[in-house]
């Protein structure tokens, strides 16, 4: 059984979002999560289908929203018992971005702006992730919205962190400490100097050692 979980866009059909998952992935037994009450999340009977999937998937839109939602609750803990027993996780734009330790481009609405300001990388009180991978930065649309060196302040900042940059349309696959690109390009921020800038792109094919930080 895969979990979708579309609370990241504030606006969605939830039959809608089972069908559209069923259809495009191929999966028949399919169950949509979503609540903003934080009481909810940690309530039994709401995480149930946790406990018996085996994938996840996190829909885009605004990663303050599951921050908000779901951070610190048994959404999460469950999510990552998923993990623990052979699981997959996996996740569009805000739900990529989620999944790291440090959360990127978190500012939450404000009046006049229900989206929040999703220019600013650092924002007080919407700065943790999951922490499914530890110790990482996750940004997306990197190339085709022009934020290559985006990731540049947070890892000076915060330089025990690996930035990670997906681009639209691009995908990677972690196991263990090895990440591979599987489609599009990748960028890595790891605090060093590199012919490119303060980053460097990976390729379809290419691999990722997390352990020691080095492309392979």
């Amino acid at each position: 059984m895969f979990v979708v979980i579309p609370t990241a866009n504030g606006t969605f059909d939830l039959v809608r979002d089972q069908r559209d998952f069923v259809s495009e992935f191929g999966v028949a037994n399919v169950t949509v999560l979503h609540t903003t009450d934080r009481n909810r999340a940690n309530a039994e009977e709401f995480v149930a289908p946790l406990k018996h999937a085996s994938g996840v998937w996190i829909n885009g839109g605004r990663q303050w929203r599951l921050a908000d939602a779901y951070l610190g609750t048994a959404v999460e803990r469950e999510i990552k018992a998923l993990l623990a027993r052979g699981g997959v996780v996996g996740g569009g734009s805000a739900g990529a971005t989620i999944q790291g330790s440090y959360l990127v481009r978190g500012a939450s609405a404000v009046p006049g702006n229900p989206d929040g300001d999703n220019t600013i990388m650092m924002s007080p009180g919407h700065e943790k992730g999951f922490g499914l991978l530890r110790n990482t930065a996750i940004d997306q649309h990197v190339i085709v919205r022009h934020r290559e060196a985006d990731l540049d302040p947070v890892i000076t900042a915060h330089p025990d962190l690996l930035g990670i940059g997906i681009d639209e349309g691009a995908s990677i696959v972690v196991h263990g400490n090895s990440l591979e690109v599987a489609a599009g390009k990748v960028i890595i921020h790891d605090g060093k100097k590199h012919e490119t800038g303060n980053y460097y792109f990976l390729s379809p094919g290419q691999t990722f050692n997390l352990a020691t930080r080095t492309a392979q």
